[in-house]
């Protein structure tokens, strides 16, 4: 049978998407870093309205309604509206967050998920980063955080991922790279300061 690197490179892209990476690593961060917490569930269903369910089924109707042409938002100008919405997403996840009163990572990823989202937004209007590569960074520095250099292993999809987006055509060197190196950086700056506050 022919080898499909075109296949491969499409596996790679939806299977390391950021409506997986980002509640794999919080499932993660919940049940191992929170076992003895009674209201982890509340936590992780919170995370994961925000992180899966809400983009999802934004981006569905928004594919329906044919606003974006397809789901993976390819194209630049088609990315502010479905950004804004998840801005105010995760700024309602970070009010339930505070109301079950979560430890602060919990709610720091959500305070700042809206407003990486707004510097991705501000990105958009003139350059199109890698969403995919931003999540991935940042779910990489919250496990981080979390596991120690046990989360490191990650930085070993980061090349498979940004070659299957160049690939693809979704995006060149430069805007996977900078995704990587942006998302990491700002998440792991952000919520080292949010948890030492």
């Amino acid at each position: 049978m022919k080898f499909d690197i075109q296949r491969l490179a499409n596996v790679i892209s939806w299977v390391v998407s950021p409506v997986v990476v980002a509640p794999a690593a919080y499932a993660a961060i919940v049940l191992l870093g929170c076992s003895g917490d009674a209201k982890r569930f509340a936590y992780l269903f919170v995370l994961f309205f925000s992180s899966t369910i809400a983009p999802m089924l934004l981006i569905y109707g928004l594919k329906k309604i044919g606003k974006v042409s397809d789901y993976n938002i390819t194209f630049r100008e088609q990315r502010f509206l479905p950004l804004l919405v998840l801005v105010a997403v995760n700024v309602l996840g970070y009010e339930f967050m505070q109301q079950l009163q979560a430890p602060r990572l919990m709610s720091g990823i959500l305070l700042f998920n809206a407003v990486n989202t707004i510097f991705i937004l501000l990105i958009t209007l003139q350059w199109k980063i890698s969403i995919h590569l931003f999540t991935f960074a940042s779910s990489a520095a919250l496990l981080f955080m979390q596991f120690g250099r046990d989360a490191l292993w990650m930085l070993f999809v980061l090349p498979l991922l940004m070659w299957s987006r160049i690939f693809l055509k979704a995006h060149n060197f430069m805007q996977t790279f900078v995704g990587s190196l942006v998302g990491f950086s700002v998440m792991f700056a952000e919520l080292t300061w949010w948890t030492a506050l």
